[in-house]
């Protein structure tokens, strides 16, 4: 028996209104929302920024502790325009919420870095296009990758470094255009760009960036290690071959480490799925196992004091998220 029944006149409540896209990026919005906002709101902030769109279901594994938690949060966000979102049609099922900056979120950043908010090049209806972008898939697969790696990442061994493809695209474009740039830390540290095929490539054109990346790997004097995601087995055995022909055809092999897997060895655990190194007289390797592949290789910097800035000169945030904010209790 029902015994708390929802009165009429709360199915025909009042909903909150959004503020204004104007309203909500001026200064004195952004001082009511000083108190209400914690740090892990702030890291999701500068998070959306650099890497434009994360799902319910990465925000949720990267930061909080369960799904209904993170999505009362969201709502709460949402509401004050701090972020936007927008749910994808898929063909069976349904896809999670996509979450986006918004206009306040914009305001809030440009304000901490000390800049207005025209300098950070934001515009909302360009961070919401993504929704109609043929390249959605793609960047929230790569973001799924990394957002894997912060959840597993622990105090002694985690994830330092997380680039966007923007990131990546402003520091080495002119030369190679990786999907994302990453770096472990544990017993021993592994840096990596990551190639995210969703098998739409030819596999000639996938062999052509070789040549690129021994180009940047001469230019700056640091090698790092490729690694290939694919999809399917036999993506991952038709590409094998044609990167071993075109790493086989470089002048110095040795400044492009290769590694490749495919998603039926992904466990939802990117710190124990193992990686092919493109020799075939090597055995797969866990991530973190990676350098022992390449004995070549110097350790890597666990260090990188002056981490490259984008656009607005906006440092890459930190891809662990803060700990949450101890709530005090009512006087």
């Amino acid at each position: 028996m029902i015994t708390n029944p929802t009165p009429q006149r709360a199915l025909r409540g009042h909903q909150p209104r959004r503020p204004h896209a104007t309203a909500a990026a001026t200064s004195a919005y952004a001082a009511q929302l000083t108190t209400r906002l914690t740090d892990r709101d702030r890291w999701l902030v500068h998070m959306l920024h650099e890497h434009r769109v994360l799902t319910t279901h990465q925000i949720t594994a990267m930061a909080w502790p369960s799904e209904r938690a993170a999505n009362l949060r969201l709502l709460r966000l949402y509401r004050w325009r701090v972020i936007d979102r927008f749910q994808p049609f898929v063909t069976s099922g349904s896809a999670p919420m996509h979450y986006v900056l918004d206009v306040a979120g914009a305001a809030l950043l440009a304000r901490e870095q000390g800049l207005e908010p025209r300098e950070l090049d934001y515009q909302h209806d360009r961070a919401l296009g993504i929704a109609h972008s043929l390249h959605l898939a793609h960047t929230v697969g790569t973001n799924g990758f990394f957002s894997s790696l912060v959840a597993h990442s622990r105090p002694s061994c985690g994830l330092t470094a997380w680039w966007s493809e923007t990131r990546c695209a402003r520091l080495f474009g002119d030369i190679a255009r990786p999907d994302a740039y990453g770096s472990w830390q544990g017993d021993t540290t592994v840096e990596w760009f990551l190639e995210f095929d969703f098998g739409t490539e030819r596999p000639d054109r996938v062999a052509a960036k070789l040549p690129r990346y021994a180009r940047l790997a001469a230019t700056t004097g640091i090698t790092s290690p490729v690694l290939f995601w694919m999809p399917t087995p036999q993506r991952e055995t038709q590409i094998r071959h044609v990167l071993a022909q075109a790493w086989t055809g470089l002048d110095d092999p040795g400044l492009v480490p290769l590694a490749t897997i495919n998603s039926s060895r992904c466990s939802g655990d990117p710190t124990i799925d193992t990686w092919h190194p493109l020799d075939p007289a090597l055995k797969r390797l866990p991530l973190t196992e990676l350098p022992y592949a390449w004995p070549h290789l110097p350790p890597v910097n666990p260090v990188r004091p002056n981490a490259p800035h984008t656009g607005a000169g906006l440092p890459p945030p930190s891809p662990i998220p803060p700990s949450p904010t101890p709530r005090h209790p009512r006087k």
